[in-house]
């Protein structure tokens, strides 16, 4: 963005109305009021004029389905907002901005697409996908996760009568508090805002908002549109709508198994047949072998050993295998494509999009890219409104890569009978094996590989510690590569939208499990108070409230729906209340007391008042939940 471009916020109350602009280069910023009190309206439309005719964008959070929205009301009614009384125009806004929220609520479109509004837009709540059920993330809770000094929620409700300056002023402070964290937003997306700059420009597309899902979809569209010579529009109409799916037609003919173990699973998807329209949850399959449950369902599979450390050693080594781009690949490799879709060409193109990301260095984005065309397309042949929608080529892939990946188990499991699985899921597994059977596993494998056409990447680990398959630590062989961390045990780099409560916590597992540092020692050494923070918010028809003893009288207090509080020695008690039942559940269950840390008020540590002994609990209960404990002494499982 080489213009002036501008980060902004609104404010909609029953009768005043806020806009503030920062420079996305500068710390320069524009205020507008509507109120009786002062009326810039005249000001804000040359503003807003000036933008269109200098090409000068907004960048908001959420901007797209209101900011833009009241944007343009505001410009297509100029010439009567200009000539009428300030309280009118506050309430005329008002009144749009409602129906705008309105809207959205309903799932409607906004009245104005995207295509046509008069200012172009970076909406960075959209294109981060958290618009979407599964990443689902306010403003607010952005902040949190962004360690924002300040994540109080507007401190008047949208409904109140403005009289003052001094609340116009608190309304001007929480927007200006909005715009910099939406900054801050921007600055940690350029990478993704400058991807999607240079598509936008190469493809003619507009993908500056888009998510990536999105981005998959609009240019599988491009080059297929292309491909077969047909319009985008006309391809948009296409999809394959199924009443049923037999699995038994769709499996691969040299899917089978050895072992009893295996054949009801084959069994129990050879009688499945599948309702399209009700997918998620439709089956259910657990199998348990040398001591692994596996569980399987429509979407993938996942499996693990009991919890506990499997460490390797002069005769056992642990061996990660997983298979390059399954999905994608299942499909080229059998040549499958949706049913409405040329299968040559689907593939064909499918292939391309696979071996033009190879020849394509990683830290080009033309390789990411390429990457969630192709990780995006199973999905998109699920969702109904894709024009890639056929369910039974979704199902041909998951449910074949679940067969062949329990396969590859079953043949490594047979032909290395000391082996140890240790986990499986979706595209790989773990397992421990002698040290001398690596060449008979590289071997089987090569067999696997040769009878699927696909291709597995192997890894080696030193020692993995194992909760469950969603949650460990594994340690490569490799001293130079860091250790993995997934789930509850990742500490570094986690997604905004994601909770990453209670850093220190996990911190500390990680220094004990990994470098044998004591917990202790990590919560002396670690001063910093978003590190032993948390962060809640409310769902349902749920509220937040404290009770406080002060002065030695009980003080309740109702709170904002997304919080940040820490556990200290001197706070109160955070309840969840049900709005019609009444009911009450402790946020902190038992003698734990909580500090409300929504606005950071920086103190001498010590001030903080921080309960280490909650912190302590909560590190040696994460640590039992990998190390099984045998007469009180920490057990190895498999060494």
């Amino acid at each position: 963005m080489e213009k002036t471009h501008w980060v902004m916020d609104y404010e909609t109350l029953s009768n005043c109305f806020v806009a503030v602009f920062e420079e996305v280069s500068s710390t320069n910023r524009m205020i507008f009021i509507v109120h009786k009190k002062a009326n810039h309206i005249a000001e804000l439309i040359k503003f807003l004029e000036k933008n269109i005719s200098e090409q000068e964008w907004h960048v908001s959070f959420n901007g797209l389905s209101f900011d833009s929205q009241i944007t343009e009301y505001i410009l297509k009614n100029k010439t009567i907002l200009l000539e009428s009384h300030a309280e009118d125009i506050a309430k005329d806004i008002y009144k749009q901005a409602q129906k705008t929220i309105e809207r959205s609520n309903t799932g409607e479109f906004p009245e104005y697409s995207e295509k046509n509004l008069s200012i172009k837009q970076v909406d960075v709540f959209k294109l981060n996908h958290w618009d979407n059920a599964a990443k689902r993330s306010g403003l607010k809770w952005i902040q949190y996760s962004m360690d924002w000094m300040n994540i109080q929620e507007m401190p008047i409700h949208h409904t109140t009568e403005i009289t003052t300056m001094k609340e116009i002023n608190l309304i001007i402070d929480y927007c200006c508090n909005d715009v910099k964290s939406t900054k801050e937003i921007l600055h940690r997306s350029s990478s993704q805002v400058n991807l999607r700059a240079t598509l936008t420009d190469e493809y003619k597309i507009n993908l500056y908002s888009a998510s990536e899902p999105k981005i998959s979809k609009e240019l599988f569209l491009h080059f297929l549109s292309k491909k077969l010579g047909e319009s985008k529009y006309d391809l948009k109409q296409l999809k394959t709508n199924r009443k049923e799916i037999k699995v038994k037609d769709i499996l691969l003919p040299y899917v089978k198994f050895n072992q009893p173990e295996f054949k009801p699973l084959l069994r129990a998807y050879e009688n499945l047949i599948i309702d399209p329209r009700n997918i998620k949850g439709a089956f259910k399959f657990k199998l348990k072998h040398k001591n692994m449950l596996t569980e399987y369902g429509l979407g993938g599979l996942h499996g693990a050993n009991k919890n506990g450390i499997y460490e390797a050693t002069e005769d056992m080594i642990i061996m990660s295998s997983d298979v390059t781009s399954f999905y994608p690949n299942l499909a080229i490799r059998n040549g499958w494509a949706p049913a409405h879709l040329p299968k040559d060409h689907f593939c064909s193109l499918y292939e391309w999009f696979f071996e033009e990301r190879k020849k394509i260095p990683k830290k080009d984005p033309k390789n990411y890219v390429y990457k969630i065309i192709l990780n995006s397309t199973y999905g998109l042949s699920i969702d109904p409104t894709s024009f890639l929608y056929d369910a039974q080529f979704g199902m041909q892939i998951t449910i074949n890569g679940q067969l062949l990946l329990t396969m590859l188990y079953e043949m490594l499991s047979e032909g290395i009978p000391g082996s140890i699985p240790v986990m499986q899921n979706t595209d790989g597994l773990e397992m421990m094996i002698p040290k001398d059977k690596k060449e008979k596993y590289l071997e089987i494998c090569k067999q696997w590989e040769n009878m699927t056409s696909l291709e597995l990447e192997h890894e080696q680990y030193k020692k993995i510690f194992l909760a469950d398959v969603n949650n460990y630590i594994a340690v490569f062989e490799d001293p130079n590569k860091k250790p993995k961390c997934k789930g509850r045990f990742e500490f570094e780099d986690i997604a905004l939208h994601k909770n990453k409560s209670f850093l220190v916590v996990r911190k500390a597992v990680y220094n004990y499990l990994v470098y044998d540092i004591p917990p202790e020692k990590t919560l002396t050494e670690n001063k910093n108070i978003f590190d032993y923070c948390a962060g809640v918010k409310i769902k349902g028809d749920w509220g937040f409230k404290q009770t406080c003893v002060v002065n030695q009288e009980i003080v309740y207090g109702d709170l904002q729906n997304t919080l940040r509080y820490y556990i200290t020695s001197k706070g109160c008690k955070i309840i969840k209340v049900n709005k019609t039942d009444k009911r009450e559940i402790q946020l902190e269950a038992g003698q734990w007391m909580q500090e409300v840390f929504n606005k950071v008020e920086n103190k001498n540590w010590e001030e903080y008042s921080i309960d280490e002994s909650y912190y302590l609990k909560s590190i040696y209960k994460e640590i039992a939940s990998v190390i099984p404990k045998k007469n009180n002494q920490i057990e190895i499982i498999y060494n």
